[in-house]
C-alpha cells in the first residue's frame, strides 16, 4: 500500500485553511447584515475603528450641544415674555403719572392712581424674580437665589451676580443665558443709580401725600420711568438677537447631526446589497472548494490503497 505524499498532506492543509477562511468570512458578511454593523471589533478595521470613535465623541459633545441649546431657547424666550410685560407694565405706570401731573386731579384721584401704581410695583417685583421652566431664577445671573430683595421698608436690592454666564452651544460658541436683573431693572437717571422700584415706589408715597408738590413729583417720576422703559427695551433687542442667534444655531446643529450621521454611516454600517453579493461568491466559492477537495481527495485515498 502506497503513502499520501508530503505534496498532497500540504494540499489537504492548504485546502481546509482556504474553506476555513471561506467560511469565516461568510460567518462574518451574515453577521454584518443580521446587525447593520461593519466592524465588530477595532480589530478587524483599526483606522475605520478610529473614525467612528472619533464621530460617537462628536456626537455626544453635539447632543450636549443641543440641549444646551434648546433649555438656553427657552430661557431667553422666557425672559424676554416677562420683560415684555415688565414694558406694558412700565407704560401703563407712565399713563399714570401724566395722570396725577394733570392738576385738576385732586387728592382723591392722585391716592386711587397711587394705590394702582402700588400694584405695579408688586407686580414689577414679582416678574423680577421669575423663575425659568426648570425653577431657575431668570434675572438672577449665575445665583441661584432670587434676584431682588425687599426690606421692611420696600426697598429693593439687586441680590444676584452682574453676570449670567455662557452656555456652549456650538464648537468654540457660547451664548450668555440671559440678563442679569440689575441690567433690566437698574439705571442712570442724571448721573445717580436708581431702579424701576424706586421710581414707582416713591411716586406712590409722592402721590400718598409725602410731598408738598406731587405733581412736581408726577412730573420727575416721568423721566425716571421712560429711563426704566429705554432699559426695558434695550434688554428686549439683546435677548431677541440671542434667540435668533439660537435659532440659527440650532439649524447648523442639525446639519452637522446629519453629516454625523452620513459619515458614521459610511465608515461603519453595512453595504447591504454589497454584503449580499458577497456572501453568495463567498458561498459559490466555498461550494467549488469542497467539491475540488472531494475529488481529490477520493484520488488520492485510491491512489494510497492501489
Amino acid at each position: 500500500m502506497g503513502s499520501i505524499t508530503n505534496s498532497a498532506g500540504s494540499f489537504f492543509n492548504r485546502s481546509l485553511a482556504q474553506m476555513g477562511d471561506l467560511r469565516a468570512g461568510i460567518e462574518r458578511t451574515r453577521t454584518q447584515i443580521a446587525t447593520g454593523r461593519k466592524i465588530e471589533r477595532g480589530s478587524q478595521d483599526p483606522a475605520a475603528a478610529a473614525q467612528l470613535r472619533s464621530v460617537a465623541r462628536r456626537e455626544a459633545l453635539a447632543r450636549v450641544e443641543s440641549d444646551n441649546a434648546a433649555r438656553l431657547g427657552q430661557d431667553l424666550g422666557a425672559a424676554a415674555t416677562e420683560i415684555e410685560a415688565v414694558t406694558a407694565l412700565l407704560q401703563r405706570a407712565r399713563e399714570l403719572a401724566l395722570q396725577a401731573a394733570n392738576t385738576p386731579t385732586g387728592v382723591d384721584g392722585r391716592r386711587a392712581i397711587a394705590f394702582e401704581l402700588e400694584q405695579l410695583g408688586q407686580q414689577l417685583f414679582s416678574r423680577a424674580n421669575a423663575t425659568s421652566l426648570t425653577g431657575e431664577p431668570l434675572f438672577a445671573g449665575q445665583s441661584s437665589g432670587a434676584a431682588f430683595t425687599q426690606d421692611a421698608l420696600g426697598n429693593v436690592t439687586y441680590a444676584g451676580t452682574p453676570t449670567s454666564g455662557a452656555v456652549p452651544v456650538a464648537p468654540g460658541t457660547a451664548i450668555e443665558r440671559g440678563l442679569p436683573g440689575d441690567a433690566v431693572f437698574q439705571f442712570d437717571l442724571g448721573g445717580t443709580p436708581t431702579s424701576a422700584f424706586a421710581v414707582l415706589g416713591g411716586l406712590v408715597a409722592a402721590l400718598q401725600g409725602g410731598v408738598p408738590d406731587p405733581v412736581g413729583a408726577a412730573n420727575a417720576a416721568l423721566e425716571g420711568i421712560d429711563a426704566a422703559l429705554d432699559t426695558t427695551n434695550r434688554a428686549t433687542t439683546i435677548l431677541g438677537t440671542r434667540m435668533a442667534w439660537v435659532d440659527q444655531l440650532q439649524d447648523q446643529q442639525g446639519e452637522r447631526g446629519i453629516a454625523l450621521a452620513e459619515r458614521r454611516s459610511r465608515v461603519g454600517d453595512t453595504d447591504i446589497a454589497d454584503a449580499i453579493a458577497r456572501l453568495q461568491q463567498s458561498m459559490t466559492a466555498l461550494e467549488a472548494s469542497q467539491s475540488a477537495f472531494a475529488r481529490v481527495s477520493s484520488l488520492t485515498l485510491f491512489d494510497a490503497l492501489r
